[in-house]
C-alpha cells in the first residue's frame, strides 16, 4: 500500500489509540502488587516473578508476532493480541495460586503485549508513512503509550478504591477488546511487506545480527528494559515501605506517563534533526542521572515528583530513535521482525529488572542494591549507543565500493 494513500492522522490516530489501550493497562500492573500479595498471602517474589515472566514471554515472541506481521499483515495478529490480553486479566484475575497467575499475568498477557504493542504497530507504520516522517510518526505514537499510562494508572487507582482489584481487573479484560476494531481500521487495504520475491527472513536476522551496530542496539534495550520495568512494578511499594502514603506512588506513576508524551514525543522529532545515537546515549546516562540525584536526596514527595518528572521525560523516549535505526538500515521489508528481536533484549532486561527488586528485597529487605545496578548499567548503555552506525546497509557497501 503507497504510504500516501491514507491521511496521516488517520493512520496516527489509530494506532495512537491502540498503544494507549496495550500500554495503558500494562502500566497500572504494579499498583495490584499490594492488595494482591495482601488477599492471597503472597511474597513479593510470587508477584514479581508473574510480571517478569509476562516481560520475558512478551520479549521471546515479539520477533515472532513481528514476522507474522511482515508475513501475513498485522491486523491479524492484532485481533489475536486482543483474545488472549483479555483472557489474561480474566484469569489474573481469578488466580488463587502462583502459578495461575503466572501462567494468566505472564505467560497470556505477555503474548498478548507481543501482539498489540510497538513492533507489530511499527510494522504497519512503515509502509504507510515515509522515511523522513518515521522517526516523529514514532515518536507520536510512544507517546500516545504515555498517555495511556497518564490517564490509566489513575484510573486503575479510583477501580481499586472504589469497586476491587478483581473487578478492576474486568474491567480492563473488556477494555482489551477495543484493539479489535481499532486494529481492523488502521491496518484497512494494507498489504504485507515481506510477500513475495527478495530476502527471506533467515537472511535478514543473519544480516542484522552480524552488524555490530544492530549488537549495540539490543544491548542498550536490555538496559531500557532493566530500569523502566523495575521502576514501574516496584516504586509505589518502595515508597510504602518508606512510610509515605499509597497515592504518592500512584502519582509518580502517572507524573512518568504525562512527562513522557513530551520527552517521547520530542525525542521523536529531534531524531530527525540529530544523529539519534546521540540522542539514546544522552537518555541512558540521563536516567542514571535522575536516579543518583533522587536516591541522594531527602525521601519526600515532592522529591519523589521531581524524580518521576525527570525519569518521564526518558521513560520511552528510546523508542522512537531505536525503531527508527533499525529501519533506517535493515529498511521496512522485516521491519516488525527486526524491531522484535531489539525488544526481545529490552525484554529479557524487563523480566531481570522486576525479578530480582522482588528477589533481592526479599533477601535483603532493600531495593538499595537493584537501584545500583541501574545506575551502573545506565552509563554503560549510553557508552555503547554512541559508536553505533546509522547509515543504511546499502550505503555502507557504496561507500566500501568507492
Amino acid at each position: 500500500m503507497n504510504a500516501s494513500a491514507r491521511p496521516l492522522v488517520t493512520v496516527l490516530g489509530f494506532a495512537a489509540l491502540i498503544v494507549c489501550v496495550s500500554m495503558g493497562i500494562r502500566h497500572t500492573f504494579g499498583l495490584f502488587l499490594a492488595p494482591m500479595t495482601m488477599e492471597h498471602q503472597w511474597s513479593r517474589e510470587v508477584f514479581s516473578f508473574a510480571i517478569a515472566l509476562q516481560n520475558l514471554m512478551w520479549g521471546a515472541a515479539q520477533p515472532f508476532a513481528g514476522l507474522l506481521a511482515d508475513r501475513f499483515g498485522a491486523r491479524r495478529v492484532l485481533w489475536a493480541a486482543s483474545a488472549l490480553y483479555s483472557l489474561g486479566l480474566v484469569g489474573m484475575a481469578y488466580a488463587a495460586t502462583g502459578t495461575g497467575l503466572a501462567a494468566s499475568a505472564g505467560v497470556l498477557i505477555g503474548l498478548a503485549q507481543s501482539g498489540a504493542t510497538y513492533s507489530v504497530i511499527f510494522s504497519a507504520m512503515g509502509r504507510l508513512i515515509p522515511e523522513e516522517k518515521r522517526s516523529w510518526a514514532m515518536g507520536f505514537v510512544a507517546a500516545a503509550g504515555s498517555f495511556g499510562q497518564f490517564l490509566m494508572v489513575p484510573t486503575a487507582s479510583l477501580l481499586i478504591g472504589g469497586i476491587g482489584w478483581l473487578e478492576t481487573l474486568l474491567v480492563f479484560a473488556a477494555a482489551a477488546f477495543l484493539i479489535v476494531p481499532l486494529g481492523s481500521a488502521l491496518t484497512k487495504g494494507l498489504v504485507p511487506g515481506a510477500t513475495g520475491a527478495g530476502q527471506t527472513a533467515r537472511e535478514a536476522i543473519r544480516e542484522a545480527v552480524r552488524d555490530q551496530s544492530f549488537v549495540f542496539l539490543m544491548t542498550g534495550y536490555f538496559v531500557c528494559g532493566f530500569q523502566v520495568v523495575f521502576i514501574g512494578v516496584h516504586l509505589p511499594t518502595y515508597l510504602l515501605d518508606k512510610g509515605l502514603p499509597a497515592q504518592v506512588g500512584v502519582t509518580a506513576l502517572a507524573l512518568i506517563g504525562l512527562f513522557n508524551i513530551f520527552g517521547t514525543y520530542g525525542v521523536g522529532y529531534l531524531g530527525a534533526l540529530f544523529p539519534k545515537r546521540y540522542l539514546l546515549a544522552f537518555i541512558y546516562f540521563g536516567r542514571s542521572v535522575s536516579i543518583v540525584l533522587y536516591l541522594l536526596s531527602p525521601l519526600t514527595a515532592m522529591s519523589t515528583y521531581l524524580f518521576a518528572a525527570m525519569m518521564g521525560v526518558l521513560w520511552l523516549s528510546t523508542i522512537p530513535p531505536t525503531n527508527a535505526i533499525v529501519a533506517q538500515i535493515f529498511g521496512v521489508r522485516f521491519l516488525g521482525m527486526l524491531s522484535g528481536f531489539v525488544f526481545m533484549s529490552h525484554q529479557v532486561g524487563s523480566f531481570l529488572g522486576v525479578w530480582l527488586g522482588g528477589k533481592l528485597f526479599d533477601t535483603s529487605g532493600s531495593y538499595d542494591i537493584v537501584w545500583g545496578i541501574c545506575v551502573a548499567l545506565g552509563v554503560a548503555a549510553a557508552l555503547l549507543n554512541l559508536p553505533i552506525d546509522e547509515r543504511s546497509l546499502e550505503s555502507r557497501r557504496a561507500a566500501v565500493a568507492a
